[in-house]
């Protein structure tokens, strides 16, 4: 891939993100996910490269736009898989809550997991932790190899978890073994990225959520050298066919890195819509905006933080009507 398709792609994400800000705490997370949708898509059209969206908004008859197959881009340029979710946290946004952001993740073509809309079992960690980890060992045991691996005693290693009932019980088992938790709403690509910056004091994740967003994160920790591993959860006969289709027979295959995001070169971006611990939220003042944003590329190990000031009157399609 070009190197200077990182920057490109940032546009991308700063693009949803101003357009989705404009509705935080409003309510309404159709309407906010559907103006991101569509400044990603409108900016998509400008980017010099081949892409073909493998993780998007849903099928063709379910999305208009950034659906599954669509080619994006010039047509000049790398052919790409892409992975899209203009608004991971629509709940986040809707409430105005903490830790939405507008998110990318490109590789290069046939290398990204065709994960299909399913839940998705997941265990992640940054750099320090990568190869200690096992989804298939007690939570326990990797609680302390994360701890070791970070140099803390356990009761100092912080995990972070969506809060739904069905993980009451590795919910209990973190609490026994004397760790700490962070319980979130939504959101966890956010979540598993965090795992690998120790500002944002998180140091394992764990639980069940979204197989598309499995992908997403594997592709931003493969940048940082960290890990997920996952396992799909079919709930019904359709999801299992859908499986078998992806050549997974076996429903308890362990999803290593180089399943979810082969070869040696990916980028991740991702632009914050609400305050977060990895990235800023957008700000307005009048006619100026700004935004935070990261992007990272794994051939090259570059990890950037990107502070952007936008003059909305030059962007006339990312203002709220």
């Amino acid at each position: 891939m070009e190197r200077s398709l990182s920057m490109e792609l940032v546009r991308v994400t700063e693009a949803a993100a101003l357009a989705s800000a404009r509705w935080m705490g409003r309510g309404k997370k159709e309407e906010a996910d559907n103006a991101a949708t569509e400044a990603m898509r409108k900016v998509f059209d400008t980017i010099p490269m081949h892409g073909t969206v493998v993780i998007g908004e849903g099928e063709m008859d379910e999305a208009p736009m950034l659906y599954i197959g669509e080619e994006l881009g010039t047509k000049q340029g790398p052919k790409v898989d892409v992975a899209v979710d203009p608004l991971e946290g629509t709940n986040i946004l809707a409430s105005g809550s903490w830790g939405a952001f507008a998110v990318i993740a490109v590789a290069d073509q046939g290398n990204l997991l065709h994960a299909p809309d399913m839940y998705m079992e997941k265990i992640a960690v940054g750099p320090d932790a990568a190869g200690k980890i096992d989804i298939n060992a007690p939570v326990i045991d990797n609680l302390r190899a994360v701890a070791k691996a970070k140099n803390k005693d356990i009761e100092d290693v912080v995990a972070i978890i969506l809060n739904r009932p069905r993980h009451e019980k590795i919910i209990s088992e973190i609490r026994e073994a004397g760790a700490r938790i962070k319980l979130i709403s939504d959101g966890d690509v956010a979540a598993a990225l965090n795992t690998a910056f120790d500002f944002t004091g998180v140091d394992i994740m764990f639980g069940t959520g979204g197989a598309p967003e499995g992908v997403l994160a594997a592709v931003g920790l493969k940048c940082l050298g960290g890990e997920l591993q996952g396992k799909l959860k079919p709930q019904n006969d359709e999801e299992l066919r859908r499986c078998h289709e992806m050549g997974i027979t076996d429903i308890n295959k362990v999803l290593m890195m180089e399943d979810l995001v082969r070869g040696d070169d990916c980028i991740f971006a991702a632009t914050g819509v609400t305050d977060g611990e990895l990235l800023k939220g957008v700000q307005f003042k009048g006619s100026i905006a700004t935004t935070q944003s990261l992007v990272m590329r794994a051939k090259s190990g570059t990890v950037r933080f990107i502070d952007g000031r936008h003059m909305l009157k030059k962007k006339p399609n990312l203002v709220m009507k």
